[in-house]
Order: C-alpha cells, then sequence, then structure tokens
C-alpha cells in the first residue's frame, strides 16, 4: 500500500463518452483516477495506468476496482459511479422481456450499489465524496428506453437516500442528470440519431443540425461530455461544501418542469 500522496478517484463506465471524459477531467484536476471498463480503450490507458478491464455487472466487480485503489493508493476521495447498461434491443414495454429488465438493473443500478458499499468506509474516512450519473429520463421517460428509464430514476433517488444517511459523517453524495450528449452513440449504426433521421426521411449526417431541437432542447445544442465532467470537478471540488443530496440537470432546456 502507498501514501497517500494525491486524492484519488474511482469511476465506472471509462472507456468512452461521458467516463472517459470524466476520467481526464479529474486526472487534470489532479487526481489519481482509477478506472472499470468493459473496455480498456486506448484513449482510457493514455490517462491512467489505473485502468481496468471489468464486467460492472458481475456482483464481484465493483468491488475489485474499489480494492484497487485501495490497495494502490490507499484510500479513496471521490466515487463516480457512471456505468449504465441498456436493454437489448432497446424498445417500448412490450419490447422488453425480463432478462432486458434484469441486466438494464444490474448494470446500471446494483454497480452502483456494490461499488458505493465498497468504497464507503475510506470515504467517509476521507470526508469524500460520490457523484452518480443519472439522466433527465429518470423523470422523463421515453417508451424505447423504458427500462433505463425507470432504473435511472432508482439512480436518483438513491443518491437522495446516500446523501440524508451519510450526511452528518461528512459524506457528501450529488447526482448529475444529462440530456442528450454528443457522444458516439448518437453517431452509431441504428442509434438513436439514426432512427429519429430515418423517421424523418432524412440520412443522420443531413438531420444532424435538426435533432437538438427534435428531442426538445431549448438552446438549440447537444451537451458535449466535457461539460458533464466539468459538473463532477466542480461537485468534487468541495467549493460549495453544503450540497449534497442535489440534482443538476444538464439538458439545454429539454425538461421544461422539475
Amino acid at each position: 500500500m502507498t501514501t497517500k500522496t494525491k486524492r484519488v478517484a474511482v469511476v465506472t463506465g471509462a472507456g468512452r463518452g461521458i467516463g472517459l471524459a470524466i476520467v481526464q477531467a479529474l486526472v487534470d484536476d489532479g487526481y489519481a483516477v482509477v478506472a472499470g471498463s468493459r473496455t480498456v480503450t486506448d484513449a482510457l490507458k493514455a490517462l491512467t495506468p489505473d485502468a481496468l478491464e471489468v464486467d460492472l455487472g458481475d456482483p464481484d466487480e465493483p468491488a475489485r476496482v474499489v480494492r484497487h485503489a485501495l490497495d494502490q493508493h490507499g484510500g479513496i476521495d471521490l466515487l463516480v459511479n457512471n456505468v449504465a447498461g441498456t436493454s437489448t434491443p432497446p424498445g417500448g414495454f412490450l419490447q422488453v422481456d425480463d432478462e432486458g429488465w434484469l441486466h438494464t438493473f444490474n448494470v446500471t443500478f446494483m454497480s452502483n450499489v456494490r461499488a458505493t458499499r465498497a468504497a464507503i468506509p475510506s470515504l467517509l474516512e476521507r470526508r469524500g465524496s460520490v457523484i452518480n450519473i443519472s439522466s433527465v429520463n429518470a423523470k422523463l421517460p421515453q417508451p424505447r428506453l423504458v427500462a433505463q428509464s425507470a432504473v435511472k430514476a432508482a439512480v436518483s433517488n438513491l443518491g437522495k437516500a446516500l446523501a440524508e444517511e451519510f450526511g452528518g459523517q461528512g459524506l457528501r453524495v450529488n447526482t448529475i442528470s444529462p440530456g442528450p450528449v454528443w457522444t458516439d452513440l448518437w453517431n452509431s449504426p441504428g442509434g438513436p440519431g439514426e432512427q429519429l433521421a430515418r423517421r424523418a426521411g432524412s440520412t443522420l449526417e443531413e438531420f444532424k443540425d435538426k435533432l437538438p431541437a427534435t428531442v426538445g432542447t431549448s438552446t438549440g445544442e447537444f451537451a458535449d461530455p466535457e461539460e458533464i465532467a466539468a459538473l463532477v470537478v466542480f461537485l468534487a471540488s468541495g467549493r460549495v461544501a453544503n450540497m449534497s443530496g442535489a440534482n443538476l440537470v444538464i439538458d439545454g432546456g429539454m425538461m421544461k418542469t422539475v
């Protein structure tokens, strides 16, 4: 076990998109980052030597990522629960079978529970922080994401419960709920961007500029992954030390009510 020399963060679902941007931002802010991902991408390897290839849906794997942080760095100051799993194929209620529901719940919610449970002793000792990445779909469910929307609501609820239970012991727990974020999910073949374009009788390339307005943003823009990462750094900084149990929404004005 090494002596603590810098702040230590654990980030799940770190291989690409929002997770990778969070790792980048935390490294830039001076953290040693332990990153868990199903696929350890070259981009992730370049950011941290502590990039672990893990199946976070496996009951033992979230705790393994936490143990690595404890063994290599002596403790944890920040846990970012970002990993999410959607039912495959996505679809409305009648298209999602039990296996799809259980997969989504296990990867998105139980991985959060397991990582947090393993990290809490060290987080309490260091008066650290947990940041959960939820979604506007927790309050704005979409039929084609019925399982993910329901499970993200559970993630948001869990953050509130943890903040209430452990706030008096110095642990801050907050949630970030992004709306549409411009990641490769939107660019991927068969992804939501292509599906919306097809319904409009267009190609994704032709339809790309119309996507933000189509999904209901007021700004006419999608968020960049780096914007979510910036919020993580801000919440982890403790500059607003009395913020706990909060849910920060970044959705370009997509949600008209809360």
